[in-house]
């Protein structure tokens, strides 16, 4: 059944293990989204995969909107703060960092505070270049980096029919949504 506590924010759902415990589970949704300049000189690197494009995304980091997106999600919804408070872009360490490491060690946090990732469903927003060849790689990047079966990670990508800054051409965006859960006494 379902319990409410109100110490907590979220749902939370009972289920009964061995035919004795109750394990309750805390259950929170995230959204994230990100978006960068495409620019001459740079490797184009989404959900870490590395895509042959004569541009590229600008950024301190390697710029992966797909995966930045998806921390800020997993970070949102664990309530654990944000991508640039994790990775600030004025720390060193960070310049040019495979976005692979930071949801690596996003993940090793969320760990730490007993939560684990459900699913991830992203959406990339670009009118070029052609992203559908590359997904089943980015799911299966994210889903090794998340520790998932790739079945309970999403990635799609679609265009802005020529509208806005992606349909221009400018840059690259994704929007992510994930569902955590925490287990709770």
């Amino acid at each position: 059944g379902k319990h409410k506590d109100h110490k907590q924010q979220g749902s939370t759902t009972g289920r009964i293990l061995s035919g004795q415990a109750i394990v309750k589970k805390l259950i929170r949704v995230g959204h994230g989204f990100d978006a960068h300049r495409l620019v001459e000189g740079q490797m184009l690197v989404l959900g870490g995969v590395e895509i042959p494009y004569h541009q590229g995304l600008q950024g301190h980091s390697d710029a992966d909107v797909l995966i930045h997106a998806i921390c800020d999600a997993l970070l949102g919804a664990s309530g654990l703060g944000d991508i640039g408070k994790l990775f600030p872009d004025t720390d060193d360490r960070n310049r040019n960092r495979s976005s692979r490491e930071c949801l690596a060690e996003v993940h090793r946090l969320l760990q730490s505070h007993a939560i684990g990732v459900v699913n991830v469903d992203a959406t990339l927003v670009a009118q070029a270049p052609k992203l559908a060849p590359f997904v089943d790689s980015m799911r299966s990047n994210v889903s090794a980096d998340l520790q998932l079966d790739q079945s309970f990670v999403d990635v799609k990508a679609t265009t802005t029919e020529g509208l806005g800054f992606t349909g221009r051409g400018e840059g690259i965006a994704a929007h992510v949504v994930v569902l955590v859960e925490q287990s709770i006494a």
